[in-house]
């Protein structure tokens, strides 16, 4: 078989054994068959087509094109003339099933089914990164960049699968790993073949001739460099990826978990909970027992969202400590007002893997085991080095606080520091909803009066309506539509509710947790991932962080925002606002004919309770699945484009002023002769340096077919060169950086589109990186070897 032959069946084979890592997102393996036919016909279209020989760019395009009729006779023949010709209706079709597929990872977790839209993903993915693979390494004859596709591949895989934390993971890089170096090592093979037999150098001083094999050529030694570069870059690269959890994506994203005893940082963990309140499948996350009296008030706090930007709600970095054996008392908490201790014991699900402990509020004690870390200002617990959720049993102690509703209308100032941190909106906030807020609030007499008008108004008053499908946009007119449209879920309601507050100077946050769970006839309680909710705190002073809701039909009421009844002690206050006539319903169908008063007023009785949505899990499927798409291809674009950010940075210093070559004048005369060198080997003019500069110069012009100035400007530098290099006392040049673009210029004019655009992304002359580090390695090894670890004098003959 040819050395080219040899080069497409390892393009083949490490671009297999790298999507071999996608194997653990999917319950089943047949796809990986379907893919690998695919891919070997892209693979063999072009080794004919390479033997013809075609155009490397009518290559390429025609293997796309085989590609596409095999997709459109596997996906969408049914909308395909004939069953194989492309139409704008076939386009169509790989749209809707991308999207189809795209739905179909936010809502199944791994391993997902392989529905048609999850195998058009993997088995097109795969076709178009062999497809890549080979037309770099077969049909531009350069293996190395070819690893970028490859890393690419890989990177998503062990991301979403989970990293580098596993043996099957390390099991899926290896054979990555060994499908790459095999294409570099049949790059290398072919590329020595056509030099004929490779003889080493004399063995090394010290080593007798034939006592063992010789130190491997200079290219091989290389190819081994690169290879390794490229497997450590796409080692950390998965471990770089951010953790989520839920769904297909359920590793991806921010993790938040903290680190060491440093900080704790995490993304907005409602980016994508749209997506999972559509979700079909209802399954437990938590299960808990408590001795809580009023479990409607069971509200499983997760984190708080702190950050208002004008557009979404996020995490602040925060510094964390290890675990106290009782938490501090809650902040701004007096004695004065009613508490009720409770104790209540919590089981995650095996499949549940959430970074943030989730907890009644405010706790005042937690057992659990594992690592996890105290973070004092939201008064969460956060895993640390991967330390998550998963199949965890916790007991938690915690406070039942029931304020009055004098208490909270006769509340003082807050402190200044927390009141300036939590009213803080951004100048982008539109002004109608600080309008809005002031409308609603007009005649209420108290920050108290106030929470509960914003309360009631979304909850009742404001004609919204509760909907998982309206389209919630971006931006920060995102908030304008929804006051207009009025529809919305729990984030909406939430996050605008606690903007308003802001607006009005009430210190405001976001919680996200889980409302409560549904009794089961043991005692116990059953949170599933349609109880996720998110609801605003609001601060008041002496009784701290309070929790309101102002999402309809979900979670339920305070008792501190409700009328109050005439035999309630706090009746006599001023201050007793209006609840709204409709609101959330109990988390469990009422079995008494006799409905508690807040019940009969939202209609609840007799009724199950609504369901709710999937636990914001931080994993924030949908909007990170793109995050992470986007981040996947700014990194592949990062690397292709290093050779070009390399060769722009050398460019400018060889071609600037020259103080960073020092006071030598011959310093900017040879960087620039190296530079135009260069130039013209990106160009296809390969540098011969056993010619003298003068004879060099001559090459470059008539290869490079350059004549007058361009000509003049070439011989110029030549003769500076010599100058700088033979004169006793050698005189500064002006002009030399001149003559450099202009001869560059030159020789760009007539070189095709192909040839430029190869010689400003990938330049040849950027090969000297490699040079210069396998120059360092030797140079290191020679330092340290054996024979120069003691003084010359004291070696052995």
């Amino acid at each position: 078989m040819s050395g080219r032959g040899k080069l497409t069946l390892c393009a083949l084979a490490a671009t297999l054994l790298t999507a071999c890592a996608l194997l653990p997102l999917v319950s089943s393996s047949g796809w990986l068959a379907e893919a690998a036919v695919m891919a070997a016909a892209v693979s063999g279209a072009g080794g004919l087509m390479r033997r013809v020989p075609l155009p490397r760019s009518l290559t390429v395009l025609l293997q796309a094109v085989l590609a596409l009729l095999m997709l459109t006779v596997a996906f969408v023949r049914d909308a395909a003339p004939l069953g194989l010709v492309p139409t704008p209706e076939v386009f169509e079709g790989f749209g809707l099933l991308l999207s189809a597929g795209g739905d179909d990872v936010t809502r199944y977790s791994i391993p997902a089914p392989p529905t048609q839209g999850i195998t058009l993903m993997l088995v097109g993915g795969v076709v178009v990164i062999g497809l890549v693979v080979d037309a770099v390494a077969v049909t531009l004859r350069s293996a190395a960049p070819a690893g970028l596709p490859l890393l690419a591949l890989y990177s998503v895989a062990a991301g979403i699968s989970g990293g580098t934390g596993s043996t099957s993971s390390w099991l899926w890089f290896l054979l990555a790993a060994a499908g790459y170096l095999l294409l570099l090592l049949a790059e290398g093979g072919d590329r020595l073949a056509q030099w004929g037999r490779v003889f080493a150098g004399p063995p090394r001083a010290g080593r007798p001739p034939g006592s063992g094999p010789a130190r491997a050529s200079a290219p091989a030694r290389t190819g081994r460099r690169i290879g390794m570069v490229a497997l450590g870059v796409a080692l950390v690269v998965p471990l770089a990826l951010p953790q989520l959890t839920g769904g297909l994506l359920a590793d991806l994203g921010g993790d938040g978990s903290g680190l060491g005893g440093g900080t704790i940082s995490a993304v907005n963990p409602l980016v994508s909970l749209q997506d999972d309140l559509n979700q079909d499948d209802d399954r437990e996350a938590l299960r808990y027992r408590t001795n809580a009296p009023d479990g409607q008030g069971m509200y499983l706090r997760i984190m708080a969202l702190d950050q208002f930007d004008g557009t979404t709600w996020r995490f602040s970095q925060r510094r964390v400590q290890d675990v106290p054996a009782a938490l501090p008392s809650p902040q701004g908490l007096s004695p004065g007002v009613p508490t009720a201790r409770i104790s209540t014991s919590i089981t995650a699900a095996p499949w549940y893997r959430q970074n943030y402990l989730p907890m009644p509020y405010p706790a005042t004690a937690v057992k659990v085991g594992g690592r996890w870390r105290y973070e004092p200002e939201g008064r969460t617990l956060v895993g640390d080095r991967g330390q998550s959720t998963q199949d965890a049993r916790y007991t938690v102690d915690s406070l039942e606080v029931n304020p009055t509703r004098r208490q909270l209308a006769t509340a003082g100032a807050p402190p200044a520091a927390l009141e300036r941190q939590y009213t803080e909106v951004p100048s982008s906030l539109p002004a109608v909803v600080k309008a809005t807020a002031r409308r609603i609030t007009a005649g209420s007499a108290n920050d108290y009066e106030r929470a509960v008008a914003l309360q009631d108004w979304f909850a009742a008053d404001g004609g919204f309506t509760y909907d998982t499908h309206v389209n919630s946009g971006t931006g920060p007119d995102a908030i304008t539509r929804f006051l207009k449209d009025k529809r919305g879920f729990c984030v909406h309601f939430s996050f605008t509710m606690a903007a308003m507050a802001r607006t009005l100077g009430i210190p405001a946050r976001v919680a996200v947790g889980f409302a409560p769970g549904t009794p089961e006839g043991d005692g116990t309680v059953d949170v599933g991932l349609r109880d996720a909710h998110a609801w605003p705190e609001l601060y008041f002073q002496g009784v701290g962080w309070t929790r309101f809701e102002p999402t309809p039909s979900r979670g339920s009421l305070p008792d501190y925002t409700l009328p109050a009844s005439p035999s309630d002690p706090d009746s006599s206050a001023s201050t007793q606002p209006s609840a709204p006539d409709s609101a959330a319903p109990t988390a469990a169908p009422s079995t008494s004919s006799s409905c508690a008063p807040q019940d009969q007023r939202l209609g609840a009785c007799d009724q199950a309770a609504a369901p709710a949505p999937q636990p914001p899990s931080g994993s924030g499927t949908g909007g990170r699945r793109w995050a992470l798409l986007v981040g996947g291809i700014a990194l592949a674009v990062l690397l292709a484009l290093l050779p070009l950010l390399h060769r722009l940075r050398v460019r400018a210093r060889r071609l600037g002023a020259g103080a960073h070559l020092g006071g030598d004048p011959a310093a900017p005369v040879l960087a620039a002769w190296r530079e135009l060198l260069d130039s013209a080997w990106d160009l296809g003019i390969v540098p011969d340096e056993a010619r003298t500069p003068r004879r060099a110069a001559e090459r470059i012009v008539r290869l490079g077919r350059l004549d007058g100035r361009a000509a003049e400007a070439v011989h110029r530098l030549a003769g500076a060169v010599e100058q700088v290099l033979y004169a006793p006392d050698p005189a500064p040049r002006p002009g030399l950086a001149a003559d450099v673009r202009l001869a560059v210029a030159a020789l760009r004019a007539p070189a095709g589109r192909t040839a430029r655009l190869r010689a400003l992304l990938l330049p040849r002359s950027s090969v000297r990186v490699v040079w210069a580090l396998a120059d360092r390695r030797d140079a290191l090894a020679d330092r340290w070897a054996p024979g120069r670890l003691l003084p010359a004098s004291r070696r052995r003959p």
